[in-house]
């Protein structure tokens, strides 16, 4: 009966801590928009045993972890960009990429497309997306079949061209920002450049012939014959092919140019005109003007109010700028001198969301399409260069260019967290204050536990499930290899949880020992604590090992991490499987979301925890074999004892719930948590033997006690500790 009411107790115990679990962590759970089907998909093509870690708020990306390993990430194209495609609203979708920024899965996960919505097979629109497995972020990749050498051509979306064009650049734009963010490649060199400035002064009076000839106006001019050289490795190599005397025909002939500057914008649109579209323009937006002639429109006779234009756009830094309706205006007339006919003229606006930078060469593109069948079309790309000349632009001052490098990653992560890492170093500098005023705490013994108790609950929600600030063994490791290979403090500033945690428990080991850490800043053990406090509040009996056991099991730990510490010399993956052994992943990191057999493993130590306090922490702990090493070295021993400790009296040493201090009265900081229960006894005149024997004879140094004691005395502090 009484073995069935400790039990039952003890699933009450475990009952509370799921609930406490499932109450107060908010895990980065994956996006429901990843169904499990997609979600495996996306780790398919990474090593066995992948699987998702914590979504990074600053990058808005999720981890992709073998073991403790990153080897890759996914994010939605919506977190990064947004691009409207045909319907207006933008295309989302999953990506994952690996260490090397090379795309490893590709898929549509929400779109509003009419033409995928009726018609077309919206399978279609993910084989596109998957063209792109394989690639690399950095990569210029163009709906085209035919590209420069330094491009790489993807296959088109037969009726669904303005689509396929918006995901292209929607998949290369955010793929690149994530990658970037992530520190997987760095920002190109004009990506990092301050944007340069127009000369509003310089203005020329210039015919048509002037313009064309200094390069502020460029041209592309196709010959069929040279449309059909581009169609010949396609499907559409048959369709539309110029006869021998049509072969030098004019395809199209356009000219383009940016009106921004003076002395184009005047001279082209006449000083009304331009003045009229420097007032459209807002900040950071610019105009370029197009005007072609030939049997080729690059507005093109399929654009409807509403929709993209898929003939035409530019790209600027890789990255394409596509124009909607509200971005074209009609080009009437223009005014310089000896210009020549054209039979379609128009504006568009490039707007500030693309950075546009008039310093830069940037390209015109147009595609061109045949059809060859009922939907099916092939399509071909066409770009052109343009170059403001150099008398219109104001370059950005040495100075400009300085001050506009980007700051490192970690320091984004620090300022993105400051309000975080505020809550955290305050907690810190609290529990300093606590250890320096802790010989006034012990005699307050009510409100240092209840502060205790404040501090552990603190340290297992915020410290563990939100800041996910649980060190490791593998950090330990990890830091040793980084010592004898390229050392660098951006790999650990890049988590400012754990460097702080770490430098705070680095300092307290060489100041007072390894109990700091172990006994207030460890979330597992932590939660270890509370668990056997709540179980000896419901009066489940507890069990301790004979002190000549428990000194020998001590030895387990140092055994584990040594093991550990060899195959991480070796294998530092094979180590971090190892490391499994540290339950902390499991019960902090995923809060209890994993398979079954980790989350049994954890489940088992803390049930344990309910009849013996920490014996994980005491016997198996990995991390803290790792910090009793350098314990030898502490610099101060602020816990106070007596010669009566240990003989006669051992009341500490009964009373230490994780037996740290030894039959002879001697305090093992190796093993102290540093909870402070024998300083609190230490001062008590109502429990302390030595000082309640001297309150009960009237003695007046009572703190003094034990440093000559009787026989007499001895006995009587025997029978006071074993009374209670």
């Amino acid at each position: 009966m009484l073995f069935r009411h400790q039990y039952f107790k003890a699933l009450t115990t475990i009952f509370l801590l799921i609930f406490s679990v499932n109450l107060f962590a908010t895990p980065d759970s994956i996006n429901p928009r990843f169904s499990r089907d997609i979600q495996q998909q996306l780790i398919q093509h990474f090593p066995d045993g992948t699987h998702f870690g914590k979504l990074d708020q600053i990058t808005n990306t999720w981890q992709l972890l073998d073991n403790q390993e990153i080897v890759g990430y996914v994010f939605e194209t919506s977190s990064q960009v947004s691009i409207p495609a045909y319907s207006g609203k933008p295309v989302n979708l999953a990506i994952a990429i690996d260490n090397n920024g090379q795309f490893k899965f590709v898929w549509v996960i929400e779109h509003h497309e009419p033409i995928l919505l009726v018609g077309i097979p919206e399978q279609k629109l993910n084989d596109f997306a998957m063209q792109y497995v394989g690639n690399s972020v950095t990569d210029k990749i163009r709906v085209s079949a035919n590209v420069k050498p330094d491009e790489i051509s993807v296959d088109a979306v037969t009726g669904a061209t303005v689509t396929v064009i918006v995901v292209n650049e929607t998949i290369m734009r955010a793929a690149n920002k994530a990658a970037v963010a992530l520190g997987l490649i760095k920002p190109t060199a004009q990506d990092s450049l301050p944007i340069s400035k127009l000369n509003p002064i310089i203005f020329e009076q210039a015919d048509w012939n002037q313009l064309t000839g200094d390069g502020s106006i460029r041209r592309l001019h196709l010959l069929r014959e040279d449309i059909d050289e581009a169609f010949l490795k396609t499907p559409a190599s048959e369709v539309n092919v110029a006869s021998g005397n049509e072969k030098q025909d004019t395809f199209i002939d356009l000219y383009y140019t940016y009106l921004n500057p003076v002395s184009v914008g005047k001279n082209l649109l006449g000083e009304s005109e331009y003045q009229w579209l420097m007032k459209l323009l807002k900040p950071g937006e610019h105009a370029v003007a197009l005007m072609a002639s030939g049997r080729y429109s690059f507005r093109g006779n399929g654009f409807v109010r509403g929709g993209i234009f898929d003939r035409i756009s530019l790209t600027q830094k890789g990255a394409d700028i596509s124009f909607r309706d509200l971005d074209y205006y009609r080009l009437n007339d223009i005014y310089p001198t000896g210009f020549p006919y054209f039979e379609e003229m128009a504006i568009f606006i490039v707007r500030d969301h693309f950075n546009f930078d008039p310093g830069l060469s940037w390209d015109v593109n147009l595609l061109v399409r045949r059809q060859v069948g009922p939907i099916e079309s092939s399509f071909v790309n066409f770009s052109s260069s343009y170059q403001t000349p150099e008398a219109y632009i104001i370059r950005p001052t040495a100075e400009e260019i300085e001050a506009a490098k980007p700051l490192p990653l970690w320091v984004s992560v620090w300022q993105q967290k400051s309000f975080q890492l505020i809550i955290l170093i305050s907690s810190l500098v609290l529990l300093i204050v606590v250890i320096f005023l802790q010989d006034w705490l012990i005699y307050y013994p009510r409100f240092f536990h209840n502060l205790r108790r404040i501090y552990l609950v603190y340290t297992i929600i915020f410290v563990g499930w939100y800041g996910l600030g649980q060190l490791s063994v593998v950090n330990v490791f990890t830091f040793v290899q980084a010592l004898f290979s390229n050392f660098s403090w951006d790999i650990f500033y890049m988590d400012p949880f754990l460097f702080i945690i770490w430098t705070f428990t680095a300092a307290t080991i060489l100041l007072w020992g390894r109990g700091i850490f172990c006994g207030w800043l460890c979330p597992f053990g932590a939660l270890q604590e509370l668990i056997n406090e709540a179980a000896r509040k419901l009066k489940i009996r507890q069990f301790e090992l004979p002190f000549r056991i428990h000194e020998k099991l001590w030895a387990i730990k140092y055994l584990i991490f040594l093991a550990l510490f060899g195959v991480s010399l070796e294998s530092m993956s094979t180590a971090e499987k190892l490391a499994e052994i540290e339950p902390f992943k499991t019960s902090i990191i995923f809060f209890f979301q994993r398979e079954w057999w980790f989350v049994t493993y954890a489940v088992v130590l803390l049930v344990i925890s309910i009849f013996t306090r920490k014996v994980y922490c005491r016997y198996i702990c990995p991390l803290g074999a790792a910090l009793a090493i350098p314990t030898k070295l502490r610099l101060f021993d602020w816990l106070k004892r007596r010669t009566a400790c240990g003989d006669p009296c051992q009341l500490c040493a009964k009373e230490c719930e994780i037996q740290a201090i030894h039959p002879n009265g001697e305090i093992n900081a190796n093993e102290c948590h540093h909870c402070l229960d024998c300083q609190v006894t230490y001062v008590n005149e109502n429990r302390c033997p030595p000082l309640v024997l001297a309150k009960k004879k009237g003695r007046k140094s009572k703190r003094k006690i034990g440093s000559s004691i009787s026989e007499a005395d001895r006995i009587e502090i025997k029978e006071l500790v074993d009374a209670e």
